[in-house]
Parts: structure tokens; sequence; C-alpha cells
């Protein structure tokens, strides 16, 4: 599933950003190209968990919501990825990257708060989410980790 994912980001990372219709677009533009059947709601899903996930953030580029790639993805082209920028027209879009790192660390935080100790896994994958998130932007996530560490029951923090 994580391939699926950084496919996602890779196909997001082609055009710099893209909107979540642009995204879908573009996904089922792939889908086509590879001969497959497009189930336009499992494209939704598809999107949303990748945002779930951190392998796409939202962010504010020229006045509207896009996706990027995120603090986890390792992003990577889907097979006919390399021919979407002859089929879609995307602008080019310049992305506020200032305080997007802090968008994230204030999303990471609140989803932390929610976490709390009855999903133990989620709270996991969040404080690696955490890591990655201060490789990927200069900030600083200790605080985040050490409520989630409390979460998994880890008192080493």
């Amino acid at each position: 599933m994580s391939k699926m994912k950084d496919e996602l980001a890779g196909v997001v990372d082609l055009f710099g950003a893209l909107t979540r219709d642009e995204l879908a677009e573009a996904l089922a533009e792939l889908a086509f190209k590879q001969g497959k059947a497009v189930d336009e709601s499992a494209l939704e899903t598809v999107i949303e968990d990748a945002v779930t996930d951190y392998y796409l953030v939202e962010a504010d580029a020229d006045g509207e919501r896009v996706l990027v790639p995120g603090p986890v993805a390792f992003p990577s082209m889907p097979k006919n990825g390399e021919d979407l920028p002859h089929i879609m027209d995307v602008p080019e879009r310049s992305v506020d990257q200032e305080g997007l790192g802090d968008r994230v660390k204030e999303r990471l935080e609140a989803e932390a708060e929610t976490v709390g100790g009855g999903d133990e896994e989620r709270a996991s994958y969040l404080i690696d989410v955490s890591y990655d998130l201060e490789a990927w932007s200069p900030v600083e996530a200790d605080d985040v980790r050490s409520r989630l560490d409390e979460s998994t029951g880890d008192r080493a923090s």
C-alpha cells in the first residue's frame, strides 16, 4: 500500500502541486493508459488515505488548496506517469513552503491529542511521522513525540 502512496506523491511531485481534482484526473488518465477501469470513489479514497498517512499534505498555492508530497513520502513514478505532463494542462503554482512544516506539525499535534491511549498502533506510526517531519522541514517535534510516547506506554522520553 505504501508503494501506491509513494506513486501518488510521485505524480504530485511531477507537477509540484496538484489539487485533489487534478490528482484524481491524473490517476484516471494513468488507469486509462494502463487499460484499467476507473472507479471515481476509489480514487478519492486512495487520495484521502495518502493524506491521512502524511504521504501527501495540503498546502496553499496561489490562493488554492493543493496537495504536495508529505514528510513520509518517497515519491516514485508510476507506470506511464512520465506521460502526464503531455496529457494534462496544470498551471505552475507557487507553494507557500514557509509555514508548511508548522502546519503539518499542528496537524500532527492535533492528531496526537485525539489518539490518546486508545490506538497504540496509530500513535507509534505518528511517532515515526514526527521524525520524518523533522527531516522534511525545519521543525522540532519532540513535544509531539513525548505525548505520543505516553500513548504507547513508552515513558523513556
